[in-house]
């Protein structure tokens, strides 16, 4: 007879243990530690700002998307940080809650450096400059 271990499967998870409702957090086996907790996704962030604004402004989902032109279950998709939206998507469902794109964008940022713990980086070409925007490139 051979004196081998037994050959363990190991399983890895589609999504981190914390983001699936009802699995708890510690893993049976010690010897697999947990991930370096990660930055959100943008599309997250994103979906969350478009949430959190519609339902401050107590508007349906219906009512968003048909002002924005856009279909109701895209949008709701965009909300939960399932698509990744376009520019275009994402300005025009800023626009029927009342924001510009640069509003949306820029609270995201505010979300994204609330959630990562940090104050923002500041550039070393300019560290006395008081702008505090962001730009994106396509």
């Amino acid at each position: 007879m051979s004196s081998q271990a037994p050959n363990r499967a190991r399983v890895i998870p589609l999504r981190p243990p914390s983001a699936r409702p009802g699995v708890p957090v510690s893993s049976p086996d010690p010897a697999v530690s947990r991930p370096a907790a990660r930055e959100p996704l943008w599309r997250d962030l994103i979906g969350d700002v478009l949430r959190r604004e519609r339902q401050a402004q107590e508007r349906t989902l219906k009512d968003v998307a048909d002002s924005a032109r856009i279909s109701m279950p895209y949008l709701s998709e965009v909300e939960r940080g399932r698509k990744e939206a376009s520019s275009e998507v994402l300005a025009a469902a800023a626009q029927a809650l009342g924001l510009s794109l640069g509003d949306l964008l820029s609270q995201a940022q505010g979300e994204l450096v609330r959630l990562a713990g940090r104050p923002p980086a500041r550039s070393r070409a300019t560290p006395a400059s008081s702008y505090d925007g962001l730009c994106l490139a396509a």
